[in-house]
């Protein structure tokens, strides 16, 4: 293993003064290493990746994929056209909350979803300065979080037929949008009525629900953040912990039923998260094991819907998607 930074001090303190640290182009360009893992700033992902392809590397890109759909879509050809695995980083797939409304979803119990709300808030009044709440290219909340809650919601519904984007900087001093609401709408197919709410804010003191779906028959609702980021931030790492102590989640969501007279709440336990599960899947494909995990067409689907969203927040208005 070998790891690309500007800090190696930093790096030899987590990992152990054993780890070689490079420069990225020295890092690519070494013949023992068949996986390059790119989580550098949003605007570096596009040269590093086509980089790391083009010297025969798989790849692992950090979300977003790139800074726009053209760049995303060059970087699969070039996968392609080299038999290399693609694939970005959409961990939140493996949350523990997104588990259990997809099981919840696919067992039929809510019936037809009619109404879908998604919230990702955190409470951060301070400006940082970092290029994520900067004004550079890539910078910005909907490329930080959009990333997550679109690919969730094409996971879990399928493209749907609009979007309409609203962008604001709420926190004094903001130099990049840090909050937005997007609307997706399903015009036609088997979700056919069903709109989509996605909203991200760094300024909610109060975070709205993680999720809610309302349904024909049932509404199903969780509070909270899963706690795998949390705990992998205090040092926690999933190799040293055994089997299902990783990724337990004790938070409880609930399954509302009505009889149209009064709602009555069954509290409903969560699927353990499994963000381990995502580097055994490219694992298992780079050694032509199974699929990629994520794969480069889902994650180019994600970019286009992103830009498109970009499109209608400047176009204030809705747009219409083929």
């Amino acid at each position: 293993m070998a790891v690309a930074s500007r800090d190696p001090a930093q790096v030899q303190r987590a990992l152990g003064p054993a780890v070689a640290v490079l420069d990225p182009g020295a890092l690519i360009a070494r013949d023992d290493i068949d996986l390059v893992v790119i989580a550098a700033p949003n605007e570096q992902h596009h040269p590093l990746a086509l980089a790391a392809l083009q010297a025969g590397r798989h790849v692992v890109v950090d979300k977003p994929f790139a800074l726009d759909a053209q760049q995303a879509a060059s970087l699969v050809a070039e996968a392609e056209g080299r038999a290399r695995v693609l694939s970005v980083f959409h961990n939140r797939r493996w949350d523990s909350d997104y588990l259990t409304l997809r099981a919840v979803l696919r067992d039929g119990r809510l019936g037809r979803p009619v109404a879908f709300s998604t919230h990702f808030d955190r409470y951060r009044p301070q400006v940082r300065a970092r290029w994520r709440e900067g004004d550079g290219p890539g910078s910005g909340l909907w490329m930080d979080l959009g990333p997550h809650l679109v690919d969730q919601a094409l996971q879990l519904f399928g493209p749907p037929s609009s979007i309409g984007l609203d962008q604001a900087r709420l926190r004094d001093g903001a130099l990049s949008d840090d909050w937005f609401l997007a609307r997706l709408r399903w015009d036609r197919g088997p979700n056919g009525g069903l709109v989509a709410l996605l909203q991200a804010s760094m300024l909610a003191a109060r975070p709205g629900p993680r999720f809610t779906l309302h349904g024909s028959a049932a509404t199903f609702e969780v509070e909270g953040l899963d706690p795998q980021e949390a705990a992998l931030a205090a040092g926690a790492e999933p190799a040293r912990i055994a089997g299902p102590d990783w990724g337990r989640d004790d938070r409880r969501a609930s399954l509302w039923h009505s009889d149209g007279q009064a709602a009555t709440a069954t509290p409903w336990p969560l699927a353990a998260g499994a963000y381990p599960a995502y580097y055994a899947g490219v694992r298992d494909a780079l050694l032509g094991l199974g699929p990629s995990p994520v794969t480069a067409a889902e994650a180019l689907a994600v970019q286009r819907l992103l830009d498109a969203g970009r499109r209608s927040a400047q176009q204030r208005r809705e747009l219409a998607l083929d």
